[in-house]
């Protein structure tokens, strides 16, 4: 069994389809990526996995639990955080505010160490935990939004266009990291246009193309497939 199954699903904003029938799976520990050009579904996919805007028909399979309309919390409950597509820190509450607020609904004595963790993992968060995160820069507030999704202690984590206005070498140390924290037995599923830092990354890949998935397989494959090096990696 998957630790996340995607069935067939279908997802609206009003009357417009943006999913047709995707499906897709993450295994335990392993580490997958969406790719595909913008208005592809990429987004929209992860928000419909997270309950953000739940998917009309088919189902979302966690740990053999169907989640497909819990409320976004629960699935947050369940082992699931998002670190979604703008990154949306609490610009006026401090780094450390903003990582405590990712531990909300915890009720152990462990958030200590998992503070601790992300600091390891993001050194430049330390240096700034008592400043502001609208002061921050655009790949340190990245930082503080993936540091605040692992704050929830997820099973999976989820990230939307992490590298999205961010400068090259902030990019590549958080590539890094997301490679750290899968290592460390997180699975990752990953949306990203960089499909050169997310195919590195990543053990296996979807190419979704207007709602559906055109192309799956291992990263190195596509990597290596004709079609996908001229529509996304620029080759």
């Amino acid at each position: 069994m998957a630790l996340l199954e995607v069935e067939e699903i279908h997802t609206y904003y009003g009357a417009i389809e943006a999913l047709r029938g995707v499906s897709l799976r993450v295994e335990d520990g392993e580490a997958v990526t969406i790719i595909g050009s913008n208005g592809a579904g990429k987004s929209t996919t992860l928000r419909s996995i997270s309950g953000l805007t739940p998917a009309r028909s088919g189902t979302v399979t966690f740990e053999g639990r169907e989640i497909t309309r819990l409320p976004a919390h629960e699935i947050v409950a369940c082992g699931i955080a998002l670190a979604p597509e703008g990154r949306h820190c609490f610009a006026r509450m401090t780094v450390r505010e903003n990582l405590d607020l990712g531990a909300y609904r915890r009720r152990d004595d462990e958030i200590g160490e998992d503070i601790d963790r992300v600091f390891d993992l993001f050194p430049r968060l330390k240096e700034r935990e008592k400043q502001k995160a609208g002061t921050m820069s655009g790949g340190e507030q990245q930082m503080l939004a993936i540091g605040r999704a692992l704050m929830a202690r997820p099973k999976l984590l989820m990230m939307d266009e992490p590298s999205m206005g961010i400068a090259p070498i902030l990019v590549e140390r958080i590539y890094e990291t997301i490679a750290e924290i899968n290592r460390q037995g997180v699975a990752i599923l990953l949306v990203e246009q960089n499909a050169n830092y997310a195919l590195d990354v990543s053990k296996r890949g979807y190419v979704l193309e207007t709602g559906e998935v055109a192309l799956t397989n291992e990263s190195a494959q596509l990597r290596d497939d004709p079609a996908v090096q001229r529509a996304y990696l620029g080759t």
